[in-house]
């Protein structure tokens, strides 16, 4: 059995609405409600389609299975709305490319092997409608077994690939979609929007508001009425569920390439803003080693521009508190050891009590790479306890970083991505010039979205 449970509190979401904790904005636990599943094994199949083939492991389908659909019921549900969505975008849902950057792990840095996931292709030409996709799919099945009935609005703070994705599912399910935009939000992106029928609402920031005046008028919405359409785990647990599909695809794909030097992935760079991308792929690879299908996680690093790194700034509030109450883990961290579950355990459950101490909004964000420039990363604390457990940290890079990564990563591979699509790269980039990376390691980057400016 699946399950949508409080990271902070422990309460059980209801299945009508299974989207963030009754409790979230009561006191100063950070509720953020993460998928819980119960059983020690799963079926999962060669469908070229993450959403078919990992169904057994999403909430739609437990949720469909114990109100009495059946497999193929489910199968066909998801496979009609992936079609509406191919003919809505020109492509549905399916397993994006793994590459072999060779020219990425050569000169001038000490060689070792890299390896990219290649989102570009997507629908709406990024990762992000995989999130949706999660969410629209329990509503499907919880209208078509009595759960909820037919009618809010969907609702999304977000003003580039997070809204086009969310644009995209919404016309192809059929829903009214509400975006909550800033007032500086691309005229493109926009028409774009408008042309699949969202709702554009602009927002403006002002002094007298703490916070993202965008996210801020979304979870307005939301109390009045509106479903969370976010791509954020702190509104909707089920979108990082949906993201999981991404860190699945990713953990087996990495697993059957042959490696050299240990013969497994070692680093991962996953580049940062609300934090829903790691943090669902974080989930994604425990949840493939708990299941048997990896053997082992990579140290995982979140990457940050350092005009707007809420995250790496709460995980170093988070080492020092640790640093009082147990230096030894402390000073085990600050060498790049994975730490033991029981200490993780102690180390989070006091920072996602405390989270004002860890996570608040960052002044003026600023970066090149606009798709991470969230004032808050609202999913910290997955990303958090993975760099823990793993071994990791975060990494926050120069603009001159970004740029270069984003120059190096298009012409290493030919993939059209934007600079806020190859800023993971930017972490390693800055890794291997301090010679962080050791010769002969495997390491995996990913190149989320497609350079608008660019598009036909």
């Amino acid at each position: 059995m699946i399950e949508m449970i409080c990271g902070g509190c422990g309460q059980r979401a209801p299945e009508s609405s299974p989207f963030s904790c009754p409790n979230q904005g009561s006191d100063d636990i950070d509720h953020v409600l993460a998928h819980r599943d119960s059983a020690d094994t799963h079926r999962i199949d060669d469908d070229p389609n993450p959403f078919v083939r990992f169904r057994s492991l999403f909430s739609y389908y437990d949720a469909g299975r114990r109100h009495g659909m059946s497999d193929a019921e489910l199968v066909a549900l998801a496979r009609e709305l992936d079609a509406r969505i191919e003919a809505v975008d020109g492509t549905g849902f399916r397993e994006t490319p793994v590459l072999s950057a060779p020219n990425l792990g050569a000169a001038p840095f000490e060689p070792f092997s890299v390896f990219v996931k290649d989102e570009t292709h997507n629908v709406s030409g990024s990762h992000k409608a995989r999130h949706l996709m999660g969410v629209a799919l329990y509503l499907e099945v919880a209208e078509r077994v009595g759960l909820r009935t037919r009618g809010s609005d969907l609702a999304i703070s977000s003003c580039g690939n997070a809204a086009l994705g969310a644009a995209v599912v919404a016309r192809a399910a059929d829903r009214s979609l509400r975006v909550f935009v800033p007032t500086w939000a691309e005229p493109r992106v926009v028409d774009r929007l408008i042309a699949l029928g969202a709702v554009v609402e602009p927002c403006e920031r002002t002094d007298a508001v703490v916070g993202d005046p965008c996210t801020l008028r979304m979870r307005e919405a939301v109390r009045a009425g509106a479903i969370p359409f976010s791509c954020q785990g702190s509104d909707n647990g089920l979108a990082i569920e949906g993201g999981l599909s991404l860190g699945l695809e990713l953990a087996l794909q990495v697993a059957r390439i042959p490696m050299e030097g240990s013969g497994v992935l070692d680093r991962l760079f996953v580049q940062v803003g609300g934090g829903a991308l790691l943090s669902s792929t974080v989930q994604a690879f425990r949840e493939a080693r708990r299941l048997g299908l990896i053997e082992t996680v990579p140290k995982i690093f979140a990457v940050q521009a350092i005009g707007a790194a809420p995250l790496a700034r709460a995980y170093t509030r988070l080492i020092d508190h640790l640093g009082h109450e147990d230096p030894v883990s402390a000073d085990a961290v600050l060498h790049g050891e994975p730490l033991a579950s029981e200490v993780v355990d102690r180390t989070m459950s006091w920072a996602v009590a405390h989270r004002s101490q860890i996570m608040w909004p960052w002044d003026d964000p600023r970066s090149v790479a606009h798709g991470i420039l969230d004032d808050e990363t609202y999913d910290w604390a997955w990303i958090v306890r993975g760099l823990l457990e793993s071994g990791g940290r975060p990494v926050t890079v120069s603009e001159e970083a970004l740029v270069e990564a984003n120059q190096l990563g298009r012409s290493a591979t030919n993939i059209r991505a934007c600079a806020t699509g190859t800023s993971g790269l930017a972490g390693m980039i800055t890794l291997a010039r301090r010679h962080e990376i050791r010769p002969y390691e495997n390491v995996a980057v990913l190149f989320t979205g497609i350079d608008r400016q660019e598009a036909p």
